[in-house]
């Protein structure tokens, strides 16, 4: 049995970035094969974050006792709210809750991305995943931060649908992704100063963050080639 747990670790850690790259993408974009939004809710929602916490564990093995504790905690708290979020949507703030501990969640982890790919002198398939998951944890990021402000107040964005609690979220997915890679199409607004200067801001972030990650994977490029030459 310990063997098999110990294998189970193994193999997370070892493949840490491309489970973290394949649970952030069916987190965001599940949607794209779904029809039933209600159930998307009840059902695949508290599936996605399953999934995405399991494949965040190899990111914090060998990081300490206490980023495991803090991840530990904040993944209940990630995992608890969808099935929640039948029977306690009416409770006030429980949706600012929810959002705000998705924010902190994901920027948690999004921290521990930057850690890695800052150190030096290598370029790997763990590089390149990381530097995709970075992206992808910006758009979570964006996603429910504005969320907080779409159910506090309607009207922050225009083109926004508020038919349900999955039907919003992945209009702002759609709208994060838009913004993050400078598309914008126009159909979804910010509405408010608020929610305008909150976008900019995620869309000054989306660009400096390729902007720096380019030069990080040229600078580790560089020097692999580099040392390639002097042996």
């Amino acid at each position: 049995m310990l063997n098999t747990r110990s294998n189970f670790t193994h193999f997370l850690q070892a493949r840490k970035y491309e489970l973290l790259l394949f649970a952030l993408l069916q987190h965001l974009f599940i949607g794209v094969f779904l029809q039933n939004l209600p159930m998307y809710t009840q059902v695949i929602w508290p599936i996605n974050m399953l999934i995405l916490g399991v494949a965040s564990v190899g990111v914090f093995v060998e990081k300490g006792k206490w980023k495991n504790v803090v991840r530990n905690f904040l993944f209940i708290l990630v995992f608890g709210f969808p099935i929640a979020l039948t029977f306690a949507s009416g409770i006030p703030n429980f949706m600012l809750a929810l959002n705000v501990t998705y924010v902190i969640y994901f920027a948690f982890i999004f921290w521990e991305i930057i850690k890695f790919l800052i150190r030096p002198s290598y370029i790997n398939v763990d590089v390149i995943s990381a530097s995709a998951c970075g992206y992808l944890l910006l758009i979570e990021l964006a996603v429910f931060l504005l969320q907080i402000f779409v159910y506090a107040n309607p009207a922050s964005f225009k083109g926004i649908s508020t038919d349900g609690t999955a039907a919003t979220y992945m209009d702002l997915v759609y709208f994060c992704s838009i913004t993050l890679t400078s598309i914008g199409f126009g159909d979804i607004t910010p509405n408010t100063h608020h929610t305008k200067l909150i976008t900019a801001l995620f869309g000054i972030a989306g660009q400096f963050y390729l902007v720096v990650l380019m030069g990080i994977l040229i600078s580790k490029f560089s020097s692999v080639t580099d040392h390639k030459r002097q042996l």
